[in-house]
C-alpha cells in the first residue's frame, strides 16, 4: 500500500481504537472527525462490515503552514487514520502525505508533508 502506512496491533478493536486516538494526540493531532464505517453501512444499507473507524486527524500547526503554502490544499485534509479489524486481527494505517500531498506539486508544501508524516508514523508505530 504505497499511499498508507499500515501495522498489525495487538488489543481488542475498542482498546486499539482508544490508543490511536491517545497516541495521535501525543504527537499534537486532534480528532476533526470519526465515522464508524460498520455503523453507517448497517444504517444506510442494512449491510453487516467488519469494525472500522475512520479518524480524521488535524495538527492544527501543520494545517496552518499547508494552508499558507497551497489554498486548495484543505480538500486533503484532514490525515485520515483507520482502525479496522479482519478476521480477528486489529489493523492501523494512516495516510502518507508526502504521497498525497505530493501530487499538488507544490514544493512549499514537501516539508510539512515530511513532518506530519513522520509524526502520523510514530503515532502508528507506538501502537
Amino acid at each position: 500500500m504505497m499511499y498508507g502506512y499500515k501495522r498489525q496491533v495487538e488489543g481488542t478493536y475498542d482498546e486499539v481504537v482508544q490508543r490511536a486516538k491517545a497516541e495521535l494526540k501525543k504527537e499534537g493531532f486532534g480528532i476533526m472527525s470519526e465515522i464508524d464505517v460498520k455503523k453507517t453501512i448497517k444504517e444506510k444499507l442494512g449491510a453487516d462490515f467488519d469494525n472500522y473507524v475512520i479518524l480524521g486527524a488535524c495538527n492544527p500547526p501543520f494545517a496552518y503552514k499547508a494552508l499558507q503554502a497551497e489554498k486548495d490544499i484543505g480538500l486533503l485534509m484532514p490525515c485520515n487514520v483507520i482502525v479496522y479489524e479482519d478476521k480477528g486481527k486489529v489493523f492501523v494505517a494512516a495516510i502518507r502525505p508526502t504521497v498525497a500531498m505530493g501530487m499538488v506539486g507544490n514544493q512549499n508544501l514537501a516539508a510539512v508533508a515530511v513532518e506530519v508524516e513522520n509524526k502520523l508514523k510514530k503515532a502508528v508505530d507506538a501502537l
